[in-house]
């Protein structure tokens, strides 16, 4: 199975400047709207968002999740699979 990163993104969600906890709950809502399938790119620069609560939610759900830290950057994209 290919890496999530490498395939091409259903959605791209901008979090962007958000604080905790509205990227989870953006992110939430937006995967409760999503079809199955969807693919799911998250922008984050909120470390306890990007490092923490989100990995956890998609844990909970069951969703396949892998988490980039873009160095350069300073945010993480946080690539999240429904099934």
């Amino acid at each position: 199975m290919a890496d999530l990163k490498s395939q091409t993104p259903t959605q791209i969600l901008d979090v962007l400047g958000r604080v905790c906890p509205y990227p989870l709950v953006i992110t939430k809502k937006t995967m409760e709207k999503a079809p199955g399938g969807t693919l799911l790119k998250v922008l984050c620069d909120a470390p306890a968002s990007a490092e923490d609560t989100i990995p956890k939610y998609c844990e909970k759900q069951g969703f396949e999740c892998e988490l980039i830290k873009i160095e350069d950057k300073g945010y993480w994209e946080i690539w999240i699979k429904k099934a």
